[in-house]
């Protein structure tokens, strides 16, 4: 069958897998198994609900962790030809609040760790029509029960979507301090999963370990997973992991570079008195063999370092906007230095040193931001605001950012104005840079030395400080402030009076 919707995928992995597991979790201690059939039903179910309340081709949040109620709600609002906006998690309930707003949201599917926003919702979101609770047993309080949902509308259902439709709106932090909401159709999110055989056999166990609402880990893990017909074995918790790994075993985990630059610092600290490949073995179960690298930049050493423990790394590239995976070294197929050979749906050239993309999964733009869309793409090239270039053999090498996103080891996409509009409210604060330093976000800041005379503060740096932890005390923890640097004289401007951004 021909795979072109998101639906697809599912009907594809339930006729081709069957009654094989899924998705693999704990509950309390035991272990629970959902197979391809369950997926199906239970998505069906979901977006049987959708229609029957009204909300076909609506707007729905999700927000959570990685669980199974998460990834069929999902999976049950796409395939209804609805619209999903999968929400940060660690974002403060106000914010979220403003972009519920800002992608139209009118239902809204939450997890009890963020009922805070459930709350929220109801004076700050006027126009959220339903509100479902992952775990809820009961309807309370107008909250309606996800479980209570998928057991009422059990049940076939089918319709017609076009695949160049929209399927997702994801935000992303941008460089003008405003985040965007990235605009990808089935068609967008299908092919990057499904266009590039990476010769995973079915029934490989895996387990998801990166944030759900972004796109590496719902194309990736997810999309593709289920595509491919593997075993995903859900991480419960970040503090979980080491457990978790000895528990399910994984053979194969997609990760971001500053987890594997702390799993390497172990493993080196476990020191030589075991051979390194029974060390690698002890540290994740014993049968990981491969980790998928994206999200960031990772030092090419740490692929020779792994492979000493009998791991292979693939590193890949992308970004949200090409839904996300723009080129991926590959087992057979590997050059290390380079971030991969270009998806077999995506084409690039360089322009001004950039690095422009074109091909099935670019985005189609961002929601309601027509400049920005303009100034994105240009005659379906994506910009990718990569500095970089393509060898002979289409093999991508990045050597440097355009734009003044500051990409966290992490993965986390910041925006630094967003974080110094913010900062720059305090009447202490004249001038302030925000920017990547030794691997965390630094503020650098020019105080309003009048002021502190005026108000008698003869500590400045401790009051900045103050003004730092304030912040911090209220931000996610990708978004913190790690580092301080005190100015005593104005940053450096262009002609129109801007600073500039140097290190």
């Amino acid at each position: 069958m021909a795979v072109e919707t998101l639906r697809d995928v599912i009907k594809h992995s339930a006729q081709s897998y069957g009654e094989q597991a899924a998705y693999r979790y704990k509950v309390k201690k035991e272990i629970e198994d959902k197979s391809y059939n369950d997926v199906n039903r239970d998505s069906m179910a979901i977006s049987r609900m959708m229609e029957d309340l009204g909300m076909k081709g609506k707007h729905v949040a999700i927000i959570g962790t990685t669980t199974y109620q998460w990834i069929i709600s999902y999976f049950g609002v796409v395939n209804s030809a609805s619209v999903a906006v999968p929400i940060d998690a660690q974002l403060p309930a106000d914010a979220i609040c403003e972009l519920l707003v800002r992608a139209d949201v009118e239902m809204l599917i939450f997890d009890e760790i963020r009922a805070d926003v459930a709350a929220a919702v109801k004076t700050a979101c006027p126009e959220i029509k339903y509100i479902i609770s992952m775990q809820a047993e009961e309807e309370k309080e107008g909250i309606l029960s996800w479980k209570k949902l998928v057991e009422k509308y059990q049940g076939e259902y089918e319709t017609e979507i076009n695949p160049d439709s929209l399927c997702t709106i994801l935000f992303t932090s941008g460089t003008t301090g405003k985040s965007k909401g990235v605009m990808l159709s089935h068609r967008n999110l299908t092919d990057n999963a499904v266009c590039l055989d990476m010769k995973i056999p079915a029934g490989t166990v895996t387990m998801t370990l990166l944030p759900i609402n972004h796109v590496y880990c719902l194309t990736m893990d997810i999309i593709k997973g289920l595509y491919i017909g593997v075993t995903s074995c859900i991480n419960d918790s970040i503090m979980h992991v080491q457990k978790n790994l000895k528990l399910f075993q994984p053979e194969l985990v997609l990760l971001v570079p500053l987890v594997i630059e702390s799993i390497y610092a172990k493993l080196k600290a476990a020191g030589n008195l075991l051979p390194k490949k029974v060390i690698a073995k002890q540290a994740f179960g014993g049968n990981l063999k491969t980790i998928c690298s994206g999200g960031a930049y990772l030092d090419p050493d740490y692929v020779t370092k792994f492979a000493e423990y009998g791991i292979t790394i693939l590193q890949g590239y992308g970004m949200t906007e090409c839904s996300p995976v723009i080129s991926n070294n590959l087992a057979w197929e590997n050059k290390i230095g380079s971030v991969g050979k270009l998806l077999p749906n995506c084409e690039a050239k360089i322009v001004d040193e950039e690095i422009w993309v074109k091909g099935s999964s670019v985005m189609m733009g961002y929601y309601k931001m027509p400049e920005e869309t303009a100034e994105t793409l240009e005659d379906g090239w994506l910009k990718t605001g990569d500095l970089g270039y393509i060898d002979e053999d289409n093999f991508v090498y990045i050597t440097g950012r355009k734009k003044n996103l500051i990409i966290l080891a992490n993965g986390e996409n910041v925006s630094p104005e967003e974080i110094e509009n913010q900062i720059c409210k305090e009447d202490l604060v004249k001038e302030i840079i925000v920017r990547e330093k030794d691997k965390v976000i630094q503020a650098e800041i020019f105080p309003d030395y009048e002021y502190a005379k005026k108000k008698r503060i003869h500590d400045i740096p401790a009051k900045l400080q103050e003004i730092i932890d304030e912040y911090n005390s209220n931000a996610p923890v990708y978004k913190r402030i790690l580092d301080l640097k005190v100015r005593e004289t104005e940053f450096e401007k262009n002609t129109s009076k801007k600073i500039k951004r140097q290190s």
